[in-house]
């Protein structure tokens, strides 16, 4: 990858000569006589080294640096002088430049100073573009959903992502309580630093607390060394605490201290640890209740709950399941590189009729299933679980002889990998019987 590479200077004579030998490099070179004229070319061409003279008709190179690395965070700039100063290099290096260098003294140095910055602004470009990706997977717009609830919780979630304020997630499992934290940061004022999630309810009392704000060696039997929590980990970014619920009241009291003045000590310590975390967290309990019932801290509860947010279910947002199940068939059909372009109207009829206990997880799961299972270019009600099939099927479709034979041998014939012969042997029919069901219920 060869970087193009930007020349802001008005000395016209020297501004050619530079393009000339930069060129020799295979380098394609922009040419720019004011920092005017530079800013409009780094907006439209992809730059990623900026050679810009110090003094130039309409401003000062070394403030300039920042203005640029502002449009293109990812680029080098090398200032060029005609009489170096020891303090405007140490300024141009404070504000971003890659190197800061006497015009002619140094016009050997020029050609390997740009291989170098060119490195360097590549490497910065591939992150960069990683960085869009993920801020892009997180935004806003890709939580899927047209209903009223899930827009009015988008809504809230893009109003407090913009302050710092403590955010408490309720809703039932598998309602993307992850989805909108990771949101939330992403689009927030800490979208640059860490953000570090965990379940509190995948740990004992002992081991959470560990995770969350460290230990020394010694702390525990099997505490060898010196440990960084989570706290640390997320400092200056982001900690989602999933199922906080989960917690017990020596870990709640310690989470409380953290959250009102950013101090923890770790286990085994007696050193005050300080960070700067956002905290937001989750659960599926009602924490009111419970804090009433004193099972969880009710000076905890008031410090989370500052500005909550209620996911609303599946089962509220019925509108919804269509186009998640587009959203899902599709991305496992491009996984699995299977041909399948749409759900057949019945099959997206019976997931609208569906009870969903398990939310989008479940939903997801199902058609992850589905697309896995499927022979042909459409997703079918034969996909379907057997017992998903619920009493607001129709009752004839429920019962009908056809309708489960069809599924049994669906079934069978994915158990053994398409292997007809061993799935005639399973089915304890003959193999030319089984090759005229499949035809006669379009299974393969």
């Amino acid at each position: 990858m060869i970087s193009n590479v930007l020349i802001i200077d008005d000395e016209k004579r020297l501004n050619s000569l530079l393009t000339r030998i930069i060129e020799l490099e295979n380098y394609k070179v922009f040419q720019a006589f004011t920092a005017k004229e530079g800013l409009k070319i780094l907006a439209q061409e992809d730059i990623l080294v900026v050679i810009s003279d110090v003094k130039l008709p309409d401003a000062n190179g070394v403030e300039l640096v920042k203005t640029l690395k502002t449009v293109k965070p990812f680029i080098e700039v090398i200032c060029l002088t005609a009489y170096g100063t020891i303090p405007d290099g140490v300024t141009a290096i404070k504000n971003g430049a890659f190197d800061y260098i006497t015009k002619g003294d140094d016009n050997d140095k020029i050609i390997p100073l740009i291989s170098k910055a060119s490195d360097k602004a590549i490497l910065q470009y591939r992150l960069f573009q990683i960085e869009k990706k993920v801020i892009k997977r997180h935004s806003f717009d890709s939580i899927i959903g047209v209903s009223r609830p899930i827009k009015s919780a988008v809504e809230l979630a893009k109003k407090v992502a913009q302050t710092d304020a403590t955010v408490l997630l309720l809703g039932e499992t598998g309602t993307g309580k992850e989805v909108f934290a990771q949101a939330i940061h992403y689009n927030g004022l800490r979208k640059n630093n860490n953000f570090v999630a965990v379940n509190c309810s995948a740990f004992s009392a002992e081991l959470l607390e560990s995770e969350l704000f460290g230990h020394k060696a010694g702390a525990f039997t099997s505490a060898v060394k010196d440990k960084k929590g989570l706290f640390e980990e997320a400092d200056g970014g982001t900690l989602f605490l999933d199922e906080i619920g989960e917690t017990n009241i020596n870990v709640q009291a310690k989470l409380l201290r953290v959250l009102e003045n950013g101090e923890f000590i770790k286990l085994g310590d007696t050193k005050t640890y300080k960070v700067d975390v956002r905290v937001i967290a989750a659960t599926n309990r009602n924490l009111e209740d419970e804090a009433e019932l004193g099972v969880f801290r009710k000076d905890l509860y008031y410090r989370l709950s500052i500005f909550n947010i209620m996911l609303p279910s599946l089962n509220e947002r019925s509108e919804d399941i269509p186009l998640l199940a587009e959203f899902f068939f599709k991305e496992f059909a491009s996984k699995s590189k299977q041909h399948i372009t749409k759900m057949d109207p019945a099959f997206v009829q019976q997931l609208i009729a569906h009870t969903w206990k398990g939310n989008i997880r479940e939903l997801k799961n199902l058609i992850e299933r589905a697309v896995i299972i499927a022979n042909s270019d459409i997703l079918t009600i034969d996909l379907l679980p057997f017992n998903f099939i619920t009493g607001q099927t129709k009752s004839n479709e429920l019962f009908d002889m056809a309708m489960m034979e069809k599924n049994h041998i669906s079934h069978v014939l994915v158990y053994t990998n398409g292997n007809k012969m061993q799935a005639a042997r399973l089915l304890n029919i003959g193999l030319t019987t089984l090759y005229r069901k499949i035809e006669e219920y379009h299974l393969g």
